[in-house]
């Protein structure tokens, strides 16, 4: 199937008939077609052995020219040709998807991928591209330049990098990648979510990465350990669960991190915030309030708490507490704390908790917690009630009334036998404000509420909204259409904009919506 084009293949032009379709049985197997090898040079020789037939009938030259020499024409391609000149058929893709199976085996079977993979990614590219070429010479395969370069590339992928999924890594605009088994690959752009053609292999070459991802930040996954999060080098979130639990084969779920640095200017570009409010959330993270960041998955919550620490002051000491550390300061004092799995015989786990509760020894000035989502809670509030002003954190939730009951939900979790009052007054006492991010139904994301804790009413947390963003209608697009009001009372974090030297450049963005 993959051997060289003999010059016989000329005596098959006296079966020529007059007809337009009978030339075919004098065309190469369009799979094994040879586009640019040295062997193909008798092929001007068939085009002039079709020129008559066995009677001395001339055959027109405007038939067969495209028919069988189909690479020398670059024109629009005949019904008769069309197939032949499409780069993209199944047949094409399977036969490459075969050679780079039997190339990647010889490859295999030749070098130690452990150790190649130790050298310099050009190095390893340069090697991998003098080996590929090799084996295609031995095996006598009939490849392209371009072909060729394909392979090469795929396997370097496969070896160094993500495989199929390597250019919807370098591509930007894409904000999740969701692998459902080998076959589906689905991306999110623009907040709408949209099907790919790329594929794996074979579950087993998905399974290979997945165990690379994880496995470069010190974690497993297998049968006994089938849930794993982790992240990439520029740390997306990566989240892998695979079978027996992922019944049609291993569920990968990438969270892309752009690669240019989102600002207040991108959000207010974006419109998700408005330039008043912008300096209304700098305001609260110079000021040193504590901050929960509420919303629900990809509403962007872990950006906005990215862009909250990007004013805090540089002389100050944060510590960062991540199950998955994917949080971007640029501070020069910051200490980055990651909890740890469970080893095989079920020991050396290290928690939330633990790292929020150790991080107290550190002598922090603000911490900061990527998301809580346990008993830790208790020990967050714990911190900012104790000194730690200014201390940040996620949590998911619908709303800010939401996002305080989950906090206290999480400290019963912790096995707690604390009043319900006692804990709503610990929150009211630490949390200084909410801030909503919402993922609205035409996909874009906006924060929604900025809320302040104001104290006890009783039993009851009082909340007091400083903004809203409230939606007017939609477009003929079908978008959203709304905008972000001050509510008009003057916000109680107004005396720590004072103290901090704030106060004028709060009242400026205040004043333009008439407070």
């Amino acid at each position: 199937m993959f051997g060289r084009r003999g010059t016989s293949t000329g005596t098959a032009a006296p079966a020529v008939s007059p007809e337009p379709v009978a030339p075919a049985p004098a065309i190469p197997d369009p799979v094994a077609r040879p586009a640019i090898v040295p062997e193909a040079a008798p092929a001007p020789d068939l085009a002039d052995a079709t020129v008559e037939t066995d009677a001395g009938e001339p055959v027109p030259p405007a038939r067969p020219a495209p028919a069988l020499a189909p690479e020398v024409n670059p024109g629009p391609a005949t019904e008769t040709t069309s197939n032949f000149q499409n780069p993209v058929t199944d047949a094409a893709s399977a036969r490459l998807a075969e050679i780079k199976i039997m190339v990647f085996n010889d490859l295999l079977e030749a070098v130690d991928l452990a150790e190649i993979s130790k050298l310099d990614a050009d190095e390893v590219r340069e090697e991998i591209t003098d080996m590929t070429a090799e084996i295609i010479a031995m095996r006598r395969l009939v490849l392209s330049m371009q072909e060729q370069s394909q392979v090469v590339k795929d396997i370097c992928n496969d070896i160094l990098g993500l495989g199929p999924l390597e250019p919807l890594i370098e591509r930007d605009g894409i904000a999740d990648i969701m692998v459902n088994g080998a076959g589906q690959v689905f991306i999110e752009v623009g907040g709408k979510i949209e099907l790919t053609d790329i594929k794996f292999r074979d579950n087993a070459q998905l399974m290979n990465i997945c165990q690379r991802i994880v496995t470069a930040v010190g974690r497993r996954v297998d049968e006994s350990s089938p849930i794993c999060d982790a992240r990439l080098a520029d740390g997306s979130r990566v989240n892998v669960i695979v079978p027996p639990l992922a019944i049609d084969g291993a569920a990968l779920t990438i969270r892309k991190f752009s690669r240019e640095k989102l600002t207040f200017d991108n959000l207010i570009k974006f419109k998700s915030i408005t330039p008043e409010l912008a300096k209304v959330l700098e305001i609260i993270s110079a000021t040193r309030c504590n901050v929960l960041i509420s919303g629900g998955t990809g509403s962007g919550k872990t950006t906005l708490l990215n862009l909250m620490t990007g004013h805090i002051s540089p002389g100050e000491r944060i510590i960062t507490c991540e199950d998955s550390a994917e949080l971007q300061l640029q501070q020069p004092h910051v200490v980055r704390l990651e909890t740890r799995p469970p080893n095989l015989e079920g020991a050396g786990e290290v928690t939330m908790r633990d790292l929020v509760k150790n991080c107290l020894r550190m002598r922090p000035e603000r911490i900061i917690v990527g998301e809580v989502r346990g008993p830790e809670a208790f020990d967050l509030l714990q911190a900012m009630n104790t000194g730690h002003d200014g201390s940040m954190g996620t949590i998911h939730a619908n709303n800010p009334r939401e996002a305080l009951s989950r906090v206290e939900n999480m400290i019963a979790m912790g096995g707690y036998n604390l009043p319900a009052k006692a804990v709503r007054e610990q929150i009211a006492a630490a949390v200084n404000v909410i801030i909503q991010a919402q993922r609205l139904r035409d996909g874009s994301r906006k924060i929604t509420h900025v809320t302040e804790v104001i104290g006890m009413e009783g039993d009851i947390i009082t909340l007091q909204d400083v903004c809203l963003y409230e939606v007017d209608g939609e477009d003929a697009e079908g978008n959203l259409v709304g905008a972000h009001r001050f509510t008009g009372i003057r916000p109680h974090f107004w005396e720590k904009a004072r103290y901090y030297g704030l106060e004028q450049k709060l009242a400026s963005a205040l004043n333009m919506f008439g407070v």
